[in-house]
C-alpha cells in the first residue's frame, strides 16, 4: 500500500467497532461507483479497514486507519468519502481525517535511519574507507540512462545492446520506472497495436524477449496482439490492476520471475476468454429470464427519473411506494423492515452482495440499481435488474 488514511471518529453513543466498518461501506455504497469501497478491497486497491474505538462519558472516540493503494487524487476522494458518514447505528457521528502519510517515505525514512547505524557500526568494528563504501553502493543502485534508440527513436535503457535479453513494454513511463530499479535493458513499443516498430522486430530476431504488460484486460490483449505478430519467446504481467509504471522494485522482481512461455500464457489466456465468453451468455440468459417481471407504468418511470440522485425508493407488494430514502441509508433501512413487507426496491447505485443478502433476509422479490456489482452468491427469489434494462 501507498499511503494510509487517518481520520478521528466520534460516535454518541455505545457502539462496536463493527458497527463503524458498516456504517463506512453502507454510507458510503453508491456515493462514486468507480470509488466504491467494498470493490476497492475485494481488488486489493484498499486494505482492510481498522477501526480503534473506546467509551469516553457516554460516547465513542477513536480513529479509523485505511491503506490505500489508489494514486493521490483517488486516495483524497476515498478519505472525502468517509467523512459523510453521519450516522452509525441509531448515533449521530463525525468523522474527520486529520492526516493522509505516504507510507513510501515512512519506509525510506526507516530505511535512511537505518543506513546510519550500519554505516556507524562498520566504522565501530574499523571498516575502512566508509564513504568509499557509500560511494561504491551509491554507484550499483543508480538508474540507467534513458536514451532513444534505432531509427524509430524509441525509449529505451542504455544497456538495450549490451545485453542478450530485452524487456519489451508499452509505453516510455514503463521505461523510466524499469530503469529506476536498476533494469537498463528495456525498450518501450510506444503503445503500437498492429504495425510493429522495425526497431523492435530486428531486435527480436536476435535477442531472447520478454514481454511485459500491465495486470489489466487491456495488458491481455496486448500480450495476445504482439505474440502472434512478434517473436516474443516469454510474457511477464504485472500484479492484478497494477500497471507496470507504478510497480516497486521488488513487484517488478516478482513479476518477471513469474514469467511464462509465450505459448502457454496464450492458451491461458484462450481458456479465460472462453469462460468468461460463458459467463456473459449466462448473465444474458438470467437478464431474459428476470426482465419479464411485470413493472407498473409509474414505476418505470420514477425509476428513470432516479438518475444522478443518489436515492433509493422502497415499494410494498402492491407497488406503492413505502419511502424515499438517500441510497447511503439503503441498507440498514432494509435491515430494519419486516419480512415480507416489501416488494421492490430500486436506487440509484451499484447493487451488492450485501443489498442482495438484506433482500433475501426480508423477502424482497425485486431489486433495480444502476449497475450490479460482483454478486458471488444469487440468492433465490431475488431479482436483479438495472435502472437501464428498465428503460428500454
Amino acid at each position: 500500500m501507498k499511503y494510509l488514511i487517518r481520520a478521528r471518529i466520534e460516535v454518541e453513543g455505545i457502539v462496536d467497532r463493527h458497527d463503524v466498518i458498516g456504517a463506512l461501506f453502507g454510507q458510503t455504497e453508491g456515493l462514486l461507483p468507480e470509488l466504491d469501497l467494498r470493490e476497492l478491497q475485494e481488488k486489493g486497491r484498499v486494505g482492510r479497514v481498522h477501526v480503534d474505538i473506546k467509551p469516553e462519558n457516554g460516547k465513542m472516540r477513536g480513529e479509523i486507519r485505511i491503506p490505500s493503494n489508489l494514486d493521490k487524487t483517488e486516495t483524497a476522494l476515498v478519505a472525502a468519502l468517509i467523512e459523510t458518514v453521519d450516522k452509525v447505528g441509531p448515533y449521530p457521528a463525525k468523522i474527520q481525517v486529520f492526516k493522509i502519510t505516504d507510507l513510501r517515505l515512512e519506509k525510506l525514512r526507516r530505511a535512511v535511519e537505518r543506513a546510519k547505524e550500519i554505516l556507524r557500526e562498520w566504522q565501530e568494528v574499523g571498516l575502512p574507507d566508509i564513504k568509499e563504501l557509500v560511494r561504491e553502493i551509491e554507484e550499483s543502485i543508480k538508474p540507467g540512462e534513458l536514451i532513444e534508440y534505432g531509427k524509430d527513436r524509441l525509449p529505451a535503457g542504455s544497456g538495450i545492446d549490451k545485453s542478450d535479453t530485452i524487456i519489451i513494454v508499452e509505453g516510455r513511463a514503463d521505461v523510466i520506472n524499469l530503469l529506476r530499479y536498476g533494469y537498463d535493458n528495456v525498450i518501450a513499443i510506444e503503445g503500437a497495436r498492429g504495425e510493429i516498430p522495425e526497431t523492435i522486430k530486428e531486435l527480436a530476431e536476435r535477442k531472447k524477449t520478454i514481454l511485459f504488460v500491465d495486470g489489466d484486460h487491456a495488458g491481455e490483449l496486448i500480450a495476445r496482439d504482439l505474440a502472434r505478430t512478434l517473436k516474443i519467446d516469454y510474457i511477464a504481467r504485472a500484479p492484478p490492476g497494477k500497471e507496470v509504471e507504478e510497480l516497486t522494485g521488488r513487484e517488478i522482481a516478482r513479476a518477471l520471475e513469474r514469467k511464462v512461455p509465450t505459448s502457454q500464457l496464450l492458451q491461458m489466456l484462450e481458456v479465460r476468454a472462453e469462460k468468461r465468453q460463458e459467463a456473459l451468455e449466462a448473465k444474458a440468459v438470467e437478464r431474459e429470464e428476470t426482465v419479464s417481471i411485470d413493472i407498473p407504468p409509474h414505476v418505470i418511470e420514477e425509476t428513470k427519473n432516479l438518475k444522478g440522485t443518489l436515492e433509493a425508493i422502497v415499494y410494498d407488494r402492491d407497488w406503492k411506494p413505502i419511502k424515499r430514502i438517500p441510497v447511503r441509508d439503503l441498507y440498514q433501512e432494509l435491515r430494519n423492515m419486516n419480512p415480507g413487507s416489501v416488494g421492490a426496491v430500486v436506487f440509484d447505485g451499484i447493487i451488492t452482495q450485501r443489498i442482495v443478502d438484506v433482500a433475501s433476509e426480508k423477502k424482497v422479490g425485486l431489486v433495480i440499481g444502476a449497475r450490479i456489482g460482483n454478486i458471488a452468491k444469487r440468492e433465490e427469489g431475488v431479482n436483479l435488474l438495472t435502472i437501464a434494462d428498465i428503460a428500454e
